[in-house]
């Protein structure tokens, strides 16, 4: 067990291995910690290869040391500042008119005899 490293610090590390659910970062000659998939960065990750090759260099943060078996839980998402939410505007429901509120399928004929009727009395109603 390493003296020199404590939960909560930031630091530079390696990464020397890179497995389906995490990489593995070398925090110096002796210790070596697991960054998991979902410490990666804010957002899912699919494919961890996306985001880390071996031989990167990233700043990590420790999260956990368990000492009885010498293990180091690590994160690179703490250490980078989270994404603001973007939000999108809600689609507003548009009423439909009064003259369109019929229900169902009409042909483009019955329609069409039904707006020469609805301008008709339109006309009428203006004069």
């Amino acid at each position: 067990m390493s003296d020199k490293f404590q939960e909560g610090q930031v630091l530079e590390g390696k990464v020397t291995g890179i497995q389906p659910y995490g990489a593995f970062v070398a925090l110096d000659e002796q210790v070596q910690g697991l960054v998991h998939i979902s410490e990666v960065t804010h957002g899912y990750v699919k494919d961890i290869n996306e985001h880390l090759s071996e031989g990167d260099e990233v700043q990590v943060k420790i999260l956990n040391i368990d000492e009885k078996s010498n293990k180091y839980s690590l994160s690179i998402r703490a250490t980078q500042e989270a994404p603001k939410a973007v939000r999108r505007p809600r689609k507003q429901a548009v009423a439909p008119k009064q003259e369109e509120s019929t229900a169902g399928f009409n042909t483009l004929k019955d329609k069409l005899e039904d707006w020469i009727k609805q301008s008709d009395d339109r006309e009428k109603f203006r004069k």
